[in-house]
């Protein structure tokens, strides 16, 4: 296997190519890591932002640069002795545009006579396919058919042979599809799709002929020494991941392949031929070591006053997960029903098991325990359909069974939309917590926690801190963690703010608050397409299918009120400088343990200098390269940068860690705890990898408030080190920690 050292991902789009991405190669050498790692690059809609809609796997996305720009990348990235990983998507493809996608458009013109009608997983048994884009029930009256093929506004659709006469009206009628109103596809879709995105068309890679044609080119550039690591998005989606996984890694023996999935607290990754995950269980890990959990009261206790209620986050997510099994996801659930057949309550018991489903999905017919536990949870709540989930849960216990096969796609999709887009956004006790992967009801991670997750952890999985699908980036999140010191301080100013603005909605009134603060200074618009996508996701006071315009002119205002209204602008600017050097720390802390634990680790491009972007679209804005490159320039002629504004010092220790880890592997090699004594020992966290040993501060409000490190000392195994982040060296088997983190907060001491 090609393991890297450590990767960058890049976010190759329209607006940021392959040849853009080629020109990087010397600056990722410099930077440290072995391995370049992009987006989807196979052909996807056209005008894509992001590639994850490809709609044809036989070349590369012309508007990236097609196979020339990618030849470029390939050659540019050989020239500097890295490697590329490259995301794929076997999932789903994109639909939006039907003539893009060549199998999508074959199976609209011919349906069950398509040679690729097998390709996606559509339900035949229900007549026509339904392709849910009219704006209106009656708008197909504004049809034309020209060219050879109907067209609804800016959408084309195929024709099928000898149906071309009559009206636009007639010639629908006799097509293998069937255009109806857009609000029908969460009810009416007869093809399975990505969550809820009626765009995205589920594929059958389970079929050998579907796999082989999907996965062609991305096999031709592995065969020819091109690609070194896959990244495998969306597993869970899919028929069986462990046997698509165990046909990829047949298909590229030598490849590091990782996969996109998310584990709940205490999830093992199933025994799969893969490196690991991509790195979410890490990220809580880190994350949650930066917090202090002895805020949780204090932050429960704001939210009941905001809020006037007391609901669990069980309660909540359970009520969001059943709203979407049952609402946004009704079509599969549909599907479901009707292959329980008689079942009594069939839809109702569906819905709750999914509901009460602990993780995302099993893998059946290891998981069968997680089936366990959502009955029991359902008997509880449903006291009186014990007969029915009986009869469904013998039945989805059974691999073999349809109903369990389709089943385990469903729990997934219910925990995505359920949990990450709707309950992330109503549960905005602390925001910090609310991440992909984590687990908003546990307030931190301890030193013993996190020590004994870091020596179990599978040493090739990759580790992260910020992602493309991250809600908030790794800075927002270290500066949050500060408020966690002061949730006194930090409760009477939100409840001084949120009277006084009037909101009718206090909780997204919180999370605008901390989002505020945590990215401050953000601009205005950027605020504010934040909040919207957060009240629209969060589904209490406007949605995407039924914006409230009154609702979202009144949040609108709301966040115009920061920038307008002085003294809150003043409150909330002063109060964010604050606590921003505390987050600098916090956000070192973080990016030394991450980059240096375990796994292989990541860094989201853009984020080797602080980055406040929160959730997409913002977390793909341009990033100043230029700027990176010269400051590294700096640092490496003899800079010793300070912690301050310029970001200069994350990249110091970025830098230096990563290419410690390249060129002296053989110091990353295990993992023990080191032992740290005297007043301040909990203030500190401290690990030896084999020779490599990391010092990083915790809570360092609390480390002030004591008065400093004091006599504490850390324990080392040799006598001789060198600081990878001053150059200064160090003999002796006991440490001060004055002496060691007086001029950064964080310290990589490496053995002579």
């Amino acid at each position: 296997m090609k393991t890297p050292a450590a990767t960058y991902r890049v976010q190759v789009r329209p607006g940021f190519d392959l040849s853009a991405t080629a020109e990087l190669a010397g600056y990722l050498a410099d930077l440290g890591v072995s391995h370049c790692y992009t987006a989807p690059l196979l052909a996807a809609v056209p005008g894509s932002a992001h590639g994850y809609d490809v709609a044809d796997h036989t070349k590369v996305n012309p508007e990236l640069g097609g196979e020339e720009g990618r030849q470029r990348l390939v050659a540019a990235l050989r020239e500097y002795g890295l490697g590329l990983v490259v995301d794929i998507v076997p999932n789903h493809a994109g639909i939006a545009v039907p003539s893009a996608n060549p199998a999508w458009w074959d199976v609209l013109k011919l349906g069950r006579d398509s040679a690729y009608a097998t390709w996606f997983d559509i339900d035949w048994n229900r007549g026509r396919l339904v392709v849910p884009v009219l704006g209106e029930a009656d708008a197909l009256k504004d049809l034309e058919f020209k060219d050879g093929d109907l067209h609804y506004f800016e959408h084309r659709f195929p024709v099928a042979p000898g149906t071309g006469e009559g009206t636009p009206q007639e010639i629908h009628d006799r097509q293998h599809y069937e255009l109806v109103d857009w609000r029908r596809g969460d009810t009416d879709l007869n093809y399975r799709r990505f969550f809820a995105i009626t765009t995205l068309a589920g594929l059958r890679v389970e079929e050998p002929a579907v796999f082989e044609a999907t996965h062609a080119e991305i096999l031709r550039w592995y065969a020819a020494g091109e690609l070194d690591g896959i990244r495998v998005d969306h597993p869970d989606g899919l028929r069986d991941p462990g046997d698509y996984l165990r046909r990829l890694r047949r298909a590229a023996p030598d490849a590091w392949i990782v996969v996109e999935k998310i584990l709940e607290t205490g999830e093992q990754l199933p025994d799969w031929p893969v490196a690991g995950t991509t790195g979410y269980d890490a990220m809580r890990e880190v994350c949650g070591l930066f917090l202090d959990p002895a805020a949780a009261s204090a932050f429960t206790a704001l939210d009941h006053y905001l809020t006037g209620k007391r609901v669990s986050w069980a309660e909540l997510t359970h009520g969001t997960k059943y709203a979407a099994a049952t609402k946004m996801l009704a079509a599969e659930l549909n599907r479901l029903a009707t292959l329980a057949g008689e079942v009594a309550g069939a839809k109702q018991g569906l819905a709750e098991l999914a509901a009460d489903f602990p993780v995302y999905r099993s893998y059946l017919p290891e998981g069968a325990r997680h089936l366990a536990k959502a009955r029991a949870e359902a008997g509880r709540r449903r006291p009186g359909m014990g007969r029915g989930l009986d009869a469904l849960t013998a039945r989805l216990r059974n691999p073999v069974d349809e109903l369990a096969v389709r089943f385990q796609q469903f729990t997934g999709a219910v925990m995505a939309k359920g949990v990450e887009d709707t309950a992330y956004y109503r549960w905005t006790r602390f925001a910090a917590l609310n991440e992909v992967g984590g687990d908003p009801d546990r307030f931190g991670v301890r030193a013993s926690e996190f020590h004994a997750a870091s020596a179990a952890r599978a040493p090739e999985s990759m580790t992260a801190l910020s992602t493309h699908d991250t809600k908030r980036s790794e800075d927002v999140r270290a500066r949050l963690a500060v408020l966690s010191e002061v949730p006194h301080e930090w409760a009477s100013r939100v409840k001084r703010w949120t009277e006084a603005s009037g909101f009718g909605d206090p909780a997204l009134a919180h999370l605008l608050w901390q989002t505020a603060v945590g990215a401050w200074p953000i601009e205005r618009e950027r605020l504010k397409a934040y909040v919207e996508k957060a009240a629209r996701e969060a589904g209490t006071s406007t949605s995407w299918t039924d914006p409230n315009t009154e609702f979202e002119s009144a949040l609108a205002a709301l966040v115009d009120r920061v920038y307008d209204d002085s003294e809150l602008c003043t409150e909330i600017s002063e109060f964010a400088e604050s606590i921003t050097f505390s987050g600098w720390v916090n956000s070192l802390g973080q990016k030394v343990v991450q980059l240096a634990m375990p796994g292989i680790p990541d860094v989201y491009q853009g984020t080797e200098l602080w980055d406040n972007s929160l959730v997409d679209p913002d977390n793909r804005r341009p990033v100043d390269f230029a700027a990176r490159r010269e400051l590294l320039a700096r640092i490496d002629g003899g800079e010793l940068p300070g912690i301050d504004s310029s970001g200069a010092a994350k990249l110091l220790v970025t830098s230096r860690t990563l290419r410690a880890r390249r060129d002296r592997s053989d110091l990353f090699t295990g993992y023990t705890p080191l032992e740290i004594e005297g007043p301040a020992a909990a203030h500190a966290i401290a690990f030896d990898r084999g020779g490599a040993c990391v010092v990083a501060t915790r809570l360092p409000m609390g480390l002030a408030r004591q008065g400093g490190w004091g006599e504490t000392t850390l324990k080392l195994p040799d006598r001789e080190y060198i600081d990878s982040f001053t150059g200064r060296d160090y003999s002796g088997a006991r440490l001060p920690l004055a002496e060691v983190l007086d001029t950064y907060p964080v310290a990589l001491l490496i053995r002579r």
